[in-house]
């Protein structure tokens, strides 16, 4: 009984709470320089799987931080550097072995262009605060966040590794696309940040059932999965457009209102 006792002390130790958030985040920046790493041998499909698990292990270490409250300001910066090398400079640098170095003086520009938007976005990530009246904003990236612009400008990398062919080199569109999202992640338009989530226990089983599914389809059609969630994040950018415009023109309504009854 004491041996288990002291298990659990160990387990739920300050100094552990801190470690293993922080571990996951380190084990993200091995996957991002790995994947360079595949990408300089030729074996695109493992270096695209690799930043595919580095932004799965981006999206779980501040989640298990919190939930073990295990947050700290070395893990928000140790993040930060993290993002910056898994999804600003080895996604792009993959295009560039790919692709991008075909276009000579301007690939290269294209490639710095995108990392230096990317720690650009970042820095004003970590510097952005949001006030108390505009919680709501916590539902709401500012610009597209560097995972998502990881995985988006692999785009016509994955479309080419899964095989499918609908009549156009997408290839051609690599450097197009490349500027595209930079342009994104440095803008001010609102994307849709799904931190705070409430579902109904009723919806609770569904949304089990969904994440098996994604899973499964991950686990056996990788790449497809992947380009379909592209297609599907890209369509949602507009929606979210929509939904900030909605909830910042009731948010000022609102604050209208309040300032009427004061003076009064």
């Amino acid at each position: 009984m004491m041996e288990e006792n002291k298990k659990f002390k160990l387990v739920s130790s300050k100094k552990t709470r801190y470690l293993l958030p922080n571990i996951l985040t380190l084990a993200g920046v091995c996957l991002g320089i790995s994947s360079i790493k595949f990408s300089i041998d030729g074996n695109f499909n493992l270096a695209v799987i690799l930043i595919m698990l580095a932004a799965i292990l981006d999206a779980l270490d501040g989640r298990i931080a919190r939930l073990i409250k295990g947050t700290s300001e070395f893990g928000k910066e140790l993040d930060s550097l993290t993002d910056f090398v898994s999804f600003g400079i080895a996604p792009v640098f993959i295009l560039y072995f790919w692709e991008l170095n075909n276009y000579g003086k301007l690939g290269w520009a294209i490639t710095l262009m995108y990392s230096v938007c990317c720690v650009v976005r970042l820095a004003r990530f970590n510097l952005t605060k949001i006030e108390e009246t505009q919680g709501w904003k916590n539902n709401f990236f500012e610009g597209v966040p560097s995972p998502a612009g990881g995985l988006l400008i692999l785009m016509p990398l994955i479309y080419e590794l899964t095989g499918l062919n609908f009549g156009y080199d997408i290839k051609n569109f690599t450097p197009y696309l490349t500027v595209l999202i930079a342009i994104l992640l440095v803008s001010k338009m609102p994307t849709l940040a799904l931190k705070r989530i409430s579902i109904s226990p009723k919806a609770t089983v569904f949304l089990l059932l969904g994440i098996g599914l994604v899973f499964i389809s991950l686990l056996f059609y990788t790449l497809e999965t992947l380009l379909l969630f592209g297609v599907f994040y890209l369509i949602s950018i507009p929606i979210s457009i929509i939904i900030y415009n909605t909830q910042n023109k009731k948010n000022l309504e609102k604050i209208s209102e309040e300032n009427h009854e004061d003076i009064l």
